[in-house]
């Protein structure tokens, strides 16, 4: 098959790479002429696809880039796979899904079978893609994506790919595409089932999460580590599944798409409470750390050196989205301390580079890459751990 996806992000050229290795010719389309650049050049911006592979796609002609929209037409399958953020008030912002459906209408004049992968709230497919994509009689279909950065043990071809189509043979089709490369294909009734069950998963991470971020300051109040608590919990076989504290949520999915289904929740008349309340808690996470870093150093961060461990939002990528160490940071520094960071994965961020990690009189280690040794840390006067990997250091 002829397939072309719009948007080379981390969604996005994984699924290039996935469809490329199974035979199919691929187009990765995106607007960032420099991204498709390094692309055809057979350079990878993200963990789990090498150059080396990519290059091997590049040169035998089974991928290119192109931020040409012409390259749309004359596709068997168009997937979407682009950002779905929250705008500057925390509402669904789909401009972006307009955009990828407003090329194809424009672009594409042969039939085809469109996919969304990018997550939103049910109902997308079809009022906001496939309404806007007249005078064609394409497919469509939903199967959202499932892609965690960094996570070695399940990715594409393992994870479990959930389809749901306009009609029947818009099933068929995305089957016979997405089996290609995947394992396993789960078939819904409807997209609309497709797209709650994304949501539905990264909402119930997030409620979870901030749950046990609140027990955590209860823990600390009460004197007792939440920690402990939790692995006693964990020792009951069955009704339990634990979570760890943290410092916030990070990344494109949880701090997001919970308010996508708040959005068509409020939408439909239903207070989405236990969504709203979750989504609070995490957001205050950041200000939570920085009151007990605040409390290391007798109360007063003015003039305190201090280095923060860690900043993409999670360990080990260098996916810096929605990380709660910009708050962390930038709260620190609104109380008059002196902060740099460190984290060699990311480099650079926010018109700043990473810091050695020296001596400072606090360190707080918001994310933990392997590699970073628990001497290095140590090394500050004091330090404050988001991780839970620092034995003896006080932290969440």
């Amino acid at each position: 098959m002829r397939v072309a996806i719009i948007g080379q992000g981390y969604v996005g050229l994984t699924i290039a790479v996935g469809a490329a290795g199974a035979g199919h010719t691929v187009v990765g389309f995106d607007v960032n002429t420099t991204l498709v650049q390094q692309l055809n050049q057979g350079h990878s911006h993200i963990e789990g696809i090498s150059d080396g592979q990519l290059s091997s796609f590049v040169s035998n002609g089974s991928y290119s880039a192109s931020h040409d929209a012409a390259t749309l037409e004359g596709s068997d399958v168009i997937v979407i796979a682009v950002p779905t953020p929250l705008d500057a008030k925390r509402n669904p912002d789909l401009s972006f899904v307009h955009q990828a459906a407003d090329l194809i209408a424009k672009n594409v004049k042969t039939a085809a079978l469109i996919v969304n992968e990018s997550t939103s709230y049910p109902g997308t497919l079809r009022t906001e893609i496939a309404a806007r994509i007249k005078g064609v009689e394409h497919l469509f279909a939903s199967s959202p994506e499932r892609v965690d950065p960094g996570n070695t043990e399940w990715g594409t071809k393992n994870t479990p790919r959930l389809i749901g189509g306009v009609t029947p043979e818009a099933v068929a089709k995305a089957r016979a595409f997405y089996s290609t490369f995947c394992d396993s294909i789960i078939e819904v009734s409807s997209p609309e089932v497709a797209e709650a069950a994304k949501i539905f998963e990264n909402t119930f991470r997030q409620v979870n999460i901030a749950l046990v971020n609140e027990f955590a300051q209860i823990s600390d109040a009460l004197g007792i580590s939440s920690r402990e608590v939790i692995e006693a919990a964990a020792t009951k076989p069955y009704g339990f599944m634990p979570f760890t504290p943290g410092p916030g949520v990070g990344g494109h999915c949880i701090p997001v798409d919970p308010s996508y289904l708040a959005h068509v929740a409020n939408q439909v008349g239903v207070p989405a409470t236990f969504i709203k309340r979750a989504n609070e808690v995490n957001l205050a996470m950041p200000a939570y750390v920085v009151k007990r870093v605040a409390a290391l150093s007798g109360g007063s961060l003015v003039g305190k050196s201090i280095v923060v461990v860690g900043v993409s939002y999670k360990s080990n990528v260098a996916d810096t989205r929605e990380t709660p160490a910009a708050a962390v940071i930038d709260l620190l520094r609104q109380q008059g301390a002196t902060v740099v960071w460190h984290d060699e994965l990311v480099g650079s961020w926010r018109g700043e580079s990473s810091s050695p990690l020296v001596a400072h009189e606090i360190a707080v280690v918001v994310t933990r890459h392997d590699g970073v040794s628990d001497a290095a840390i140590n090394a500050s006067q004091h330090v404050f751990d988001c991780t839970g990997t620092i034995s003896g250091a006080q932290g969440i």
